[in-house]
């Protein structure tokens, strides 16, 4: 494992947000929606792509926050330009787990 210095850390830009709108992404290689972010005001509203199928619903997406990465410079993903990065924690069967705050935080609160 490579340590890393405070420095790195801080650079990045772990926020909270709160999935306002899920939709399929066919065109993804791996099962994946397409999952649109609100993370305040400052930041705005970003759209990622995530391979969560295998535990979560369209349904239930709608309304969790949700931890991303939102300084990254934009990827394209097939059709899609995903503007963050949702992070979570891979399972032994290599399916994802989300990283969610345990409590309400607001939008755009930073990881810290």
């Amino acid at each position: 494992m490579a340590l890393i210095e405070w420095d790195d850390f801080t650079r990045v830009e772990l926020r909270a947000g709160t999935v306002v709108a899920v939709e399929a992404f066919p065109e993804a290689r791996r099962p994946a929606w397409i999952l649109r972010v609100d993370f305040g005001e400052a930041i705005g509203v970003l759209k990622s792509s995530a391979q969560i199928t295998d535990h979560y619903s369209a349904h239930e997406l709608v309304g969790m926050q949700v931890i991303a990465v939102v300084n990254f410079p934009p990827k394209q993903i097939g059709p899609l330009r995903s503007q963050c990065l949702v992070t979570g924690l891979y399972r032994e069967d290599g399916s994802i787990v989300l990283a969610v705050p345990d409590k309400p935080v607001h939008n755009g609160a930073r990881l810290g």
